[in-house]
């Protein structure tokens, strides 16, 4: 397959949200309507082929992506929030960025018990987010039938966390 035009797209922005981090800017992406389409139709056909009920992403860009695929596949949406984002009954983990730590929620109503979910996010770099949002779902009886990313920094090794779950990004660095 020829290169994606979302991989011409996203732009380094160097030291963000720290020093020595160069962030992978995928709004370039974003803006672009044919890009976005491309992204969200490949996306949307790794998830099929894993045969969900529901897609759950990450906020906030997992939403971006999440919604759409969701949409696509006539499929609800659960949201992965960040602590103190969602009302009413919810379950959180913790887990380790790669300039820190942070927390995410779940309802406790999102997802059945039994049910497949894929999970959706931008960017797959430490692992640390994908796999606090894999454990959110299986603490709730839920089966994580794979991952589906934009990005994945491959020298981070977020793969590695992962392991025996499907994962899927479309552009590697």
């Amino acid at each position: 397959m020829a290169e994606l035009l979302a991989a011409q797209l996203v732009r380094d922005v160097p030291n963000f949200p720290e020093p020595g981090i160069i962030f992978k800017d995928i709004t370039p992406v974003l803006k672009h309507p044919q890009a976005l389409k491309e992204v969200v139709d490949l996306m949307t056909e790794h998830a099929r082929a894993l045969k969900p009920d529901v897609i759950a992403g990450i906020e906030s860009r997992g939403f971006v992506f999440g919604l759409p695929i969701a949409i696509n596949l006539g499929l609800g949406f659960v949201p992965i929030r960040k602590l103190g984002k969602l009302p009413g009954e919810k379950i959180s983990e913790e887990y380790a960025l790669e300039y820190g730590t942070n927390t995410v929620e779940i309802h406790t109503d999102a997802v059945e018990p039994g049910q497949r979910v894929v999970v959706v996010d931008d960017l797959l770099a430490t692992g640390g987010t994908a796999r606090a949002a894999a454990r959110l779902i299986e603490r709730l009886g839920g089966t994580v039938a794979g991952f589906v990313f934009l990005i994945e920094l491959t020298f981070l090794g977020g793969r590695k966390h992962l392991r025996g779950y499907d994962v899927f990004s479309l552009i590697e660095y």
